[in-house]
């Protein structure tokens, strides 16, 4: 995983995805993940990208906060963003490295 900070030289894959990250907003500041610090680290590496983003999804925090419904919309825009548009498999994690989010292409690969 490489650490997500503003000011980082990235490699062009990861350019790539991160100017599609600037187009994802967090609902709760209204800015995008990068701008937020939502985003914590990403690895990319052929067809599979990964993320992590900066929060923990316990079972309780997600039953009682009300930031739980804004982290499944950035969740579902990374996948809306990356599965199967730019690739294969998609994983975004919290910051206990825990699966949040896991899209796998079982099919023939992209269109």
């Amino acid at each position: 995983m490489k650490i997500y900070y503003k000011d980082r030289e990235w490699p062009p894959e990861y350019r790539k995805v991160l100017e599609k990250m600037k187009e994802i907003i967090d609902p709760v500041t209204g800015e995008s993940i990068l701008d937020s610090g939502v985003l914590a680290g990403l690895e990319v590496k052929g067809d599979t990208l990964k993320v992590w983003l900066k929060f923990e999804s316990n079972a309780e925090y997600n039953i009682l906060g009300s930031a739980a419904m804004a982290y499944s919309k950035i969740v579902g825009d990374i996948m809306e963003k990356f599965a199967l548009v730019m690739f294969d498999k998609v994983y975004v994690y919290d910051l206990g490295n825990n699966p949040i989010g896991i899209f796998e292409n079982k099919g023939n690969g992209r269109k």
